[in-house]
């Protein structure tokens, strides 16, 4: 079989935007009456560089695509395969892919491609980068499940370990960018971090870890160079400075808007803003390492007291949806339940039945010592403070003192420390449009977005079936009882799936942002 698979919001605007919009007016109108227009060989000469600017939510220390998905979205490399607007999979450097049997695949390379350092890319070159990138990252390791890989020309067969239906949706992971594993740099200069050799839009010229990365047009681009010169990439994890930027022009495109912006931003003319339902769900992640969190009255206890109503209503400003599960309901295996209300008597008594005792003082205590516990969250999405702040205030009035620790990089923290017993998350539960990515990635053990590294009672014999299914309609069913499995034993608690909010510059064309999260930088981005 052969597969080409394809609200409200108070209008504010603070004291340093109005500095900022008053600086830029009069800059403008200083060197309108002081400048010179140029003509003819003097004005090509001086022609301005066309550039965007970008200003991402999320810091990057990194451009190694083995673990960062900065370097697929910034447009310096690409997968095998990619999704479209209908979040099917499609070829992408794969011009064609097909099923030899249950466990080998046979991927057709495109023609013509180069890497950012004129090699060619062909099976050979694809192989070294995806064992380079399996060396690299145990856990990609583990959701590929590749035995072996053979290269003849253009044409690459991979074997997996077992039945693997799931292979070609699975190469859409951004840590499966294909780079050139073997290409030259100079002496002393770091192999990947700062340069990864890829076949995108654009290269990577400078890159300030966790400020910005400077991109420059490729030019031997094989779908069409860019028709920007650069593009500006940064990263700030302050949603009030990013709006800000927006509304001052110093950025044409901001991710993640903080929802009471919006209506400042949309009152200027030149702006817009582009909410959608995307495929990311906000989660309290528990960890199960903890003797608390192991029961699992404690976890429901939790889920119980997620106020899910003023998560949406209060802090998404209504551009979000309550969560009754993993997985939007939208989506064909998405949970069609409402959403859970706040329940806080019945989160205390399910405490008080875990052994916890309420004194006079009405906190609950065990063994002399008050019930307290830290939640982890990261300013990089704004609302996840507040949805802790939130949990904190109604925690109390069960009797539980709530400590939250605002981590400067929650990912390394969550890996790195394990005495924090919950954290607020937010992840793309299903970024390839099928549920067996989150599934695989965040509930079993050694997943790359499981830090607490939760096992699921009960999950892995349904997992294995999901994961060796290829008929869709069964895939959805499998996904289905997953999920109701994963529902009943409570290893996170779902809060709401946000929107994604982005502002735009009107002067950008050929761009719209997708629901994926995954392509940004394209060639077709350009202003008017």
């Amino acid at each position: 079989m052969l597969y080409f698979h394809t609200r409200k919001s108070k209008k504010v605007i603070g004291l340093q935007a109005v500095v900022l919009i008053l600086l830029a007016s009069l800059a403008a109108g200083c060197s309108s009456n002081a400048a010179v227009e140029p003509s003819g060989e003097e004005a090509e000469a001086v022609s301005p560089v066309k550039k965007v600017t970008v200003i991402r939510n999320l810091k990057a220390d990194s451009l190694d695509p083995r673990k960062s998905w900065e370097p697929l979205r910034a447009g310096i490399t690409e997968t095998l395969t990619r999704l479209n607007e209908k979040m099917e999979i499609t070829p992408w450097l794969a011009e064609g892919w097909e099923a030899v049997d249950d466990t080998t695949w046979r991927f057709r390379i495109r023609e013509g491609i180069t890497f950012h350092d004129g090699a060619k890319l062909d099976a050979a070159a694809v192989k070294a980068s995806l064992e380079d990138a399996m060396k690299a990252s145990e856990a990609l390791a583990v959701s590929l499940k590749i035995s072996r890989m053979d290269a003849s020309g253009q044409e690459l067969t991979i074997v997996t370990s077992e039945p693997y239906p799931a292979l070609p949706s699975e190469l859409v992971n951004p840590y499966t960018s294909i780079i050139h594993a073997a290409a030259k740099r100079k002496p002393g200069e770091q192999a990947i971090p700062l340069s990864p050799v890829g076949t995108g839009p654009y290269t990577a010229v400078k890159f300030t870890p966790n400020v910005e990365i400077v991109l420059q047009r490729f030019e031997g681009y094989w779908d069409g160079a860019a028709p920007l010169d650069e593009v500006v990439y940064k990263f700030n994890e302050d949603g009030n400075v990013r709006a800000l930027a927006l509304q001052a022009g110093e950025a044409d495109i901001v991710y993640q808007l903080p929802a009471e912006t919006i209506t400042a931003v949309e009152s200027e003319p030149e702006l817009r803003v582009e909410s959608l339902a995307g495929l990311r769900v906000y989660l309290l992640m528990f960890n199960q390492q903890k003797p608390a969190m192991k029961d699992i009255r404690v976890r429901k206890a939790f889920d119980l007291l997620l106020n899910r109503e003023s998560i949406v209503n209060d802090i998404m400003l209504g551009h979000g949806t309550a969560a009754s599960g993993p997985f939007h309901a939208g989506l064909p295996f998405g949970s069609r339940e409402s959403a859970q209300p706040i329940q806080i008597e019945e989160a205390k008594r399910l405490l008080v039945e875990a052994g916890y005792k309420e004194e006079k003082d009405g906190k609950l205590y065990r063994d002399g010592k008050p019930l307290t516990l830290e939640v982890v969250t990261y300013k990089g999405r704004p609302e996840l403070p507040l949805i802790a702040q939130l949990l904190q205030a109604d925690a109390a009035k069960a009797g539980v003192t709530l400590k939250i620790n605002v981590a400067e990089n929650a990912d390394v923290y969550l890996r790195e420390n394990k005495q924090w017993d919950m954290a607020t998350y937010a992840i793309l539960s299903s970024p390839r449009g099928d549920g067996g990515y989150f599934l695989n990635a965040a509930l079993t053990p050694g997943g790359s977005i499981n830090p607490a590294n939760i096992r699921v009672n009960g999950l892995e014999d349904t997992l294995d079936e999901l994961n060796r299914t290829s008929d869709m309609a069964k895939r959805i069913e499998w996904t289905r009882q997953a999920a109701d499995i994963v529902k009943r034993e409570v290893p996170h608690a779902y809060a709401v799936y946000p929107n994604l909010i982005v502002g735009v510059n009107r002067r950008v064309t050929g761009w719209t942002p997708g629901p994926e999260e995954y392509y940004i930088v394209t060639n077709k981005l350009d202003v008017k």
